[in-house]
């Protein structure tokens, strides 16, 4: 459906150009907004690179399976219904520290495999085909959310397109953030009582 909004904005959008005499504006702006995307993607492209690299080497040498014993007591929480042994727990973890030290892309392999893996814990349940489990809603709702630290992302747009001080962005994120993961785990825990 949004494809369809896109789409239509920009023919719109074109048609308005050409009736107004401003076709040059959107040629001009077609070929700015591309050179951008590109280099936006290139620098983008390394910062991921190395996340992704340092989450992988974290995972090797054991540091997220130390982290993951350490929100443990977090993860039992928002998934009481989890197995304890249960793949889809480490996977879980992966995404919650990517996500907290504000690496959503490398956080992105992680939470594909977790919801995989709880999609194959439903199969295993009593939970209709078309539904989402608890688990799975309550993951994509604390995902959505996600606490950051450090919003690299962010920071790395902000560079890019000139910002004076880019990483100054940090303690306001953090706190809308803080809160926006509070409210996450607030809901899902009245939602899930509720059933």
């Amino acid at each position: 459906m949004l494809n369809y909004l896109w789409g239509f904005m920009i023919i719109l959008g074109i048609i308005y150009g050409a009736f107004t005499g401003h076709i040059a504006d959107i040629s001009n702006g077609f070929l700015d907004s591309s050179k951008e995307a590109v280099t936006l993607c290139i620098s983008m492209l390394g910062i991921m690179g190395f996340w992704n690299g340092m989450m992988e080497a974290a995972s090797s040498c054991g540091i997220i399976a130390g982290l993951s014993r350490f929100i443990s007591p977090l993860t039992k929480f928002l998934f009481p219904n989890l197995p304890k042994d249960h793949k889809s727990r480490n996977y879980i973890t992966t995404n919650i520290i990517a996500n907290i030290l504000g690496l959503g892309w490398a956080a992105t392999p992680a939470g594909l495999k977790a919801m995989e893996s709880l999609a194959e814990l439903k199969k295993n349940s009593d939970i209709a085909s078309c539904e989402a489990s608890d688990e799975m809603c309550t993951f994509l709702i604390l995902n959505i959310s996600s606490l950051q630290l450090i919003p690299v992302n962010i920071i790395c747009y902000r560079n890019q397109y000139g910002a004076v001080n880019p990483a100054n962005i940090t303690i306001p994120a953090l706190l809308a953030t803080a809160v926006s993961t509070v409210t996450a785990m607030i809901y899902c825990k009245v939602k899930i009582c509720k059933k």
